[in-house]
Order: structure tokens, then sequence, then C-alpha cells
């Protein structure tokens, strides 16, 4: 199959050295939103055109305690094992970033804790995994716009087994620091109409040494994303936002691989409305110390 033939959300590419091949991630329940979870779905490619699949690499175990909204998956190598970052959500239960692990690329994977490495009084999802220049470990994730307005994005410490957070979260920025994102009536039923989406953050450095992080929103062209430059090089920034978004085609959600023959890839969703959503791959160029879609 081809990509378009691919219903999916917030699509994540692995592309792993030691099987050589792709592996692409991403939010495949049918229903996303309101029904129960089902699972997350894997597809592999040794060219990034064919595709096989889909393989299941997580259903819930008895006991675990995420019910629905089975969103974003991201898998990241990390000391001879593959670490799965994903969202879950259940009644009376925050949505949160749980981080499970599998020797596999295709899993099973299994959860590192019983609960989320997000705060548990905190709306949260999307977290993504980000060693910095000491190595220390991190997970970046978003506090919700539907519980702040201002949708912010996090960083918290990881313990040396990724199964426990450390400390309290660090604020990196809000949604309002960049001028595209929409604003959107509050949830809290104030009627107030200012509050601002973050979604989806990834991490990327460039050769020349800068930080950048990947993130989308809701603009006034639909569903877009962008991103922002640490002005130290560092996870704690500050963080300077880009004055337009790099994709806002109603599409979103991305992060940035490299294939095996060195061509840098961006890839993510569009449009942003179910069942219409298909994974997108556009060649990047580093430039001036930012990124340029070719």
């Amino acid at each position: 199959m081809h990509l378009q033939d691919i219903q999916m959300r917030d699509p994540f590419i692995l592309a792993d050295d030691r099987s050589n091949c792709y592996y692409l991630y991403g939010t495949t329940d049918k229903e996303p939103w309101k029904s129960e979870g089902v699972s997350f779905e894997a597809y592999t490619s040794t060219d990034l055109v064919h595709w096989e699949g889909p393989t299941v690499i997580f259903s819930p175990v008895e006991g675990f305690w995420g019910t629905q909204n089975f969103w974003a998956p991201e898998v990241h190598q990390y000391q001879e094992k593959y670490y799965l970052f994903a969202s879950f959500k259940a009644e009376k239960h925050c949505r949160g970033t749980q981080i499970l692990v599998s020797t596999s690329p295709l899993g099973p994977f299994l959860p590192v804790s019983e609960r989320p490495a997000t705060p548990l009084d905190w709306e949260c999802l999307d977290g993504t995994f980000f060693v910095d220049e000491q190595g220390q470990r991190w997970m970046v994730f978003c506090h919700e716009w539907v519980q702040v307005n201002d949708g912010e994005i996090c960083a918290i410490q990881l313990s040396s087994d990724l199964s426990q957070p450390i400390g309290e979260p660090q604020l990196l920025f809000k949604a309002s620091s960049a001028v595209w994102p929409k604003l959107l009536p509050r949830r809290d039923g104030s009627g107030l109409v200012d509050a601002r989406v973050t979604d989806g953050p990834f991490l990327y450095r460039t050769k020349s040494g800068n930080l950048l992080m990947l993130w989308s929103t809701v603009s006034e062209n639909g569903y877009a994303m962008g991103y922002a430059s640490s002005e130290s090089g560092r996870l704690e920034g500050p963080w300077i936002q880009q004055k337009q978004p790099l994709v806002q085609c109603d599409g979103g959600h991305g992060m940035i691989f490299r294939s095996f023959e060195g061509v840098l890839y961006l890839t993510y969703h569009s449009p942003n409305k179910t069942p219409n959503e298909r994974p997108f791959f556009v060649t990047l160029e580093e430039k001036d110390g930012g990124l340029v879609c070719r």
C-alpha cells in the first residue's frame, strides 16, 4: 500500500538502523475522539513508498488505566530498547502521556509504570522524548488549552530507565508567544474567546547546532505547524517563535527524520478531519539555522 491508503493522524517515523527499515506509527483508531480506545498500529517500509501492515503494537492489557483517546504514539530507541510515548484518557482521569517499552519496534509494548509521566491533575498530551547535551532525559509535552486556555509546552526530567518523572514540570513557552495561533472560545463556559492550542512538540537539532521545536496549533487557515528556536541552544530556551508556520494547509502534528540515504524529511497529517487524514512526507532543507520545505 501507499501513504494515501493509510488513515492516520500524528504520523511518526522511526528509521531503524538495526533492521534497515522504516516504521510508521500514528493515531490509527478509526474513530479516535469519542469511541473506546482500541490499539496502536504500525506500518513498515524499506523505501518510504511501499508500505506493509498494519501490525498491532499495543492493545491495553487488563488493568491499564487508559480507556479512550489513544493518541499520537512515538517510538524512540534508547539504551538498546524501544520506548513508546503515547497519550490516553479515561473517565475521571486526566489525559496524560504514558511511557511503554519493548525490545522490538513492533512491540508488544508494555507500560514502564502504573501511571502516566505527566502530572495526574493536569490535562496533557503529546509527550515526546529528548536527551540534552549533558545526557539528561526529558519528556516535552503539552499542558492542554482545554484546562489552561493559553496552551503550554512544558518539559519534565525522566529517570534513567524512563519509568519515573523527576521534579516538577518546567514551562518552555505558551501558544500566545507566537502570532499565528487562532483565538478560540474557552472551554470553561465563560464565553471568552482568547484560548490558543498547543499540539505535537518535536525537538530537532540542526547540523549547525541550533535546537528547534516543531509544534502545531489551530490557525486562521485550519490546523498548522511551525517551529521555535532556542536562543541558548538548550531546552530551557528562551524560545523564539517563527513569524510564519511551515505547514498551513490544514495539516500538522509532525516530526523530522532523516532517510538512510541522508535526505531530511518532514512528516505530518492532512487534512485534519476524520476520516480523511493521511500521512504526508515533504523534504526539508536546513537554511540560515532554520528549516525550509522544498
